[in-house]
């Protein structure tokens, strides 16, 4: 039997965000993609002390918050290309692991920016 050499959690992050573009992040696509059987990325992750699920879930959480702060994207929008069926399904899984309404953290991370640059402004104005 020949040496498998195993992925990083990094690069089964990286084939699982190419995977989502294409709207198929199965733990099956992501295998074929980084060439070893399904079962085999499990036992691997597992022994990282992740899952398939679990990184999955981290890069649709980063994706979805960067498209809710960077872009005009509706929730629905969003919630489609980060694989989700429904905006509504996407609402409930962002409450749970971020605590807040994603519609909430877009206002509250735009004011944020918001405060920032007028702070930035502000101080580059102001003389000595």
């Amino acid at each position: 039997m020949r040496a498998v050499r195993l992925p990083s959690a990094q690069a089964v992050r990286a084939v699982i965000v190419a995977s989502l573009r294409h709207g198929d992040a199965t733990l099956d696509s992501t295998a074929r993609a980084l060439k070893i059987s399904s079962r085999t990325l499990q036992r691997h992750l597992g022994r990282l002390g992740t899952s398939h699920s679990d990184i999955l879930a981290e890069v649709r959480l980063n994706i979805a918050c960067r498209l809710l702060v960077d872009s005009s994207k509706r929730l629905s929008e969003i919630a489609k290309f980060v694989g989700y069926s429904n905006a509504s399904s996407f609402s409930r899984r962002f409450v749970r692991l971020m605590k807040i309404q994603p519609i909430v953290y877009r206002q509250r991370q735009l004011a944020d920016r918001q405060g920032q640059a007028c702070h930035r402004k502000r101080s580059h104005t102001a003389g000595p």
